[in-house]
């Protein structure tokens, strides 16, 4: 599960790994008395619900060969690296040869739990995560009445966390139908099974406690939230809905000390479904692409760019040839409504472009300039983007004056200065990028705020192209005359284009006194999403 360790700290993946041993004591004996149902449970409880679905419940179980080493176990040293040709190359090498593996000893089986549930009885199509099955070298389907069978992997996608299996047995099986997640409320009730601690079905019932969820797993995060009781060895078994219906695929909980603590979170049905579709068709995934870099819409940032309120998603670049260049979106517009879609917030249209049809001709709505404008683009392939290498960037040739030209900007707390070579080299700016280089940040000031730094080239700023400090002077005077509190820059790191949104003097000359930081207090300046 490395590929979650970035979060694990907060968030740690429902997997049990290398199985599970239960001991005498290790699992408290049940109270006498069962306790009071809760307020809203149907009156005749779940039992007929769970003894319909559990059959189409699985546990899956796989393992994973490991060299054995010396001494039993697969973390020895590696071989130390010494220059081509050294004399303690050939000796180390023949050292390690020798003595790395202990002769004749038997390769360790590392075993993984985990859930899953058939959606087609009749393929012997079973869902699952792909943090499950990641790495496996064997996988075994266990159905319900233990009846044990091979698997082999259709397709999976890291980006969801999903993958499909197939089996194929005479053996009757029972498939359940997805449900439409975006129907369920919170506070419905929500049943999970699924294969806990290896201790086999297992069923608990608890309420949708919050939708869309970002946990930092993949760019289409959008997880339902539940207090259903989820501990490790449940990912990839279902979330049903009180129809029978799969609302969503247990993923991940939030876990300080490992076990469940009411918080589980689970892949929406709605999400799931069309890339469980597109598994089964072509083993991969085919996903709709614009081809931008965008970021999140702020309070200050909707004021500088005329927005009565905040939403839809910034567009800090668009990759050459890609199509949203041939759309003629461009950088600095707000993309608000994708295929007749409301864009509320930048997350979202990652999501949307991603479920639209390949070459499918879309209206897209963006904020631009103080209106609005429609376009239409022709979705791509994300996949075959990604293969290609697509990337953002700017190949016109730059001009650098000869002498460099700098002014103070105290109300933005920065100083800025015309590219020069000799700047160029110091911030190790690339030949080909555009603009004014900032020289100098305040320690406390509007820019510190934001997170700029010396050596970021402002190569916008209200939407215009700049190359002397003058033109940011004259930009920043027009934001002024327009009545902003603020004005939008574009910025440059090394490559990476991202909006930053900085207060100016109002009409009268007089200074904001608090930077506006807009609700999402300091920007962090990264770049929030590619789509």
């Amino acid at each position: 599960m490395t590929h979650r360790d970035r979060y694990c700290a907060v968030v740690s993946a429902a997997l049990l790994a290398f199985g599970v041993t239960v001991g005498s004591g290790a699992i408290a004996t049940a109270q006498t008395e069962a306790p009071a149902p809760r307020a809203g449970a149907p009156a005749q409880g779940f039992a007929d619900l769970a003894d319909r679905l559990l059959p189409a419940v699985v546990n899956i179980s796989t393992t994973q060969t490991i060299a054995q080493r010396k001494g039993g176990h697969g973390n020895a040293p590696e071989l130390p690296q010494f220059p081509p040709g050294s004399p303690f190359e050939d000796f180390f090498k023949d050292f390690f040869d020798h003595q790395g593996k202990e002769p004749n000893a038997p390769p360790r089986h590392a075993t993984s739990l985990g859930s899953g549930f058939i959606v087609d009885a009749k393929k012997g199509w079973v869902v699952t995560n792909n943090h499950v099955i990641q790495d496996a070298d064997e996988i075994t389907v266990i159905l319900h009445d233990d009846t044990n069978l091979k698997a082999e992997v259709v397709g999976r996608d890291t980006k969801t966390d999903i993958a499909v299996l197939k089996v194929t047995t005479d053996h009757p099986l029972v498939a359940v139908p997805f449900g439409d997640s975006d129907k369920i409320r919170v506070g419905d009730w929500v049943l999970a099974i699924g294969n806990p601690f290896g201790l086999g079905g297992t069923v608990t019932a608890g309420i949708l406690s919050a939708r869309a969820r970002d946990i930092n797993a993949g760019p289409y995060d959008d997880f339902l939230q539940t207090d259903a009781s989820i501990n490790r060895g449940n990912s990839g078994g279902p979330m049903f809905n009180l129809n029978g219906e799969v609302i969503g695929i247990n993923t991940a909980i939030f876990s300080p000390s490992g076990g469940s603590v009411g918080i589980g979170f689970a892949i929406p049905s709605n999400l799931a479904k069309p890339v469980v579709a597109q598994l089964e068709d072509f083993g991969h995934t085919k996903r709709g692409w614009l081809g931008v870099r965008i970021q999140g819409v702020t309070p200050d940032i909707a004021e500088s760019l005329g927005m009565a309120k905040a939403h839809g998603a910034l567009v800090a670049s668009v990759t050459p040839n890609g199509p949203a260049a041939a759309a003629g979106i461009q950088a600095g517009d707000v993309v608000i409504s994708f295929d007749g879609k409301e864009v509320t917030e930048m997350r979202r249209l990652p999501r949307i472009v991603a479920d639209t049809a390949i070459n499918k001709v879309v209206p897209v709505v963006v904020w631009r300039k103080g209106k609005q404008v429609t376009v239409q683009a022709k979705v791509g392939e994300l996949e075959a983007a990604e293969e290609s290498g697509l990337l953002a960037s700017n190949n016109e040739d730059a001009a650098p004056k000869a002498g460099a030209e700098t002014k103070d900007f105290d109300e933005l707390g920065l100083k800025v200065a015309t590219l020069t070579p000799e700047l160029r080299q110091q911030f190790e700016i690339n030949a080909d990028t555009k603009g004014v280089v900032i020289t100098e940040v305040q320690a406390v000031g509007a820019a510190a705020d934001k997170s700029v730094r010396p050596g970021d080239v402002i190569v916008e700023v209200g939407q215009q192209e700049v190359a002397a400090p003058a033109d940011v002077a004259a930009n920043i005077a027009k934001a002024r005359e327009e009545g902003r509190k603020s004005v939008l820059m574009l910025v440059d790191r090394q490559g990476d284009l991202r909006f930053v949104a900085l207060p100016v003097a109002d009409n009268k000359g007089n200074k904001d006194k608090t930077p506006d930081q807009g609700s999402a207090g300091k920007d962090t300046g990264k770049d929030t999403g590619k789509e």
